[in-house]
């Protein structure tokens, strides 16, 4: 796994071996960032259930302000926090291990870019969407990476929503009406 492009193009990124870790192909991650390309200078990151960090480390080398990355799992913090730093990206950048529904709770943070990709079939991405909505900012994005088969709701208060489809691997992508 690699970073696509941006300032750390090319930079290579460690991962967590087994089954409990999904990471998003280069081809579904290409896919998203060509859907978001417009959105991402400047922007205040999220990147839930974040596993390695790939997303949020995407979005920082294309120019990204900061970003936060929060997974449950220390082992998945510890190599996104490795990624960090080899890529360079540690001091705009924080980590939170906290289990992701509950950070949502009590942090008052506002995002421009959510990424959720939480484990297929955890049944938690129509929560995980209803929660993190309330941290958007204006004309702000939530994109859902799940499996093709999962439906996520088309009607979010507040938002439009646009869904792409890429083998097993589906987007959606929701958009805070200005």
């Amino acid at each position: 796994m690699r970073v696509i492009t941006g300032s750390a193009r090319g930079r290579k990124l460690r991962t967590l071996d087994g089954e409990s870790v999904r990471p998003t192909t280069d081809k579904v991650k290409e896919a998203m960032f060509s859907i978001i390309q417009f959105d991402i200078e400047g922007s205040r990151v999220l990147d839930m259930f974040c596993g390695c960090g790939q997303l949020g480390i995407e979005a920082l080398s294309r120019g990204a302000k900061s970003a936060v990355f929060v997974d449950i799992s220390r082992a998945s913090m510890s190599v996104t926090e490795e990624n960090l730093e080899n890529t360079g990206f540690r001091s705009c950048s924080k980590t939170v291990l906290s289990n992701s529904l509950e950070y949502l709770d009590r942090t008052s943070e506002i995002f421009d870019i959510a990424f959720l990709d939480p484990p297929y079939k955890a049944g938690i991405m129509t929560d995980a969407i209803e929660r993190v909505r309330l941290h958007m900012a204006d004309g702000g994005i939530i994109v859902c990476e799940t499996a093709a088969e999962e439906i996520l709701p088309e009607c979010v208060e507040g938002f439009t929503s646009r869904r792409y489809k890429y083998g097993k691997i589906a987007l959606t992508v929701y958009r805070k009406v200005v």
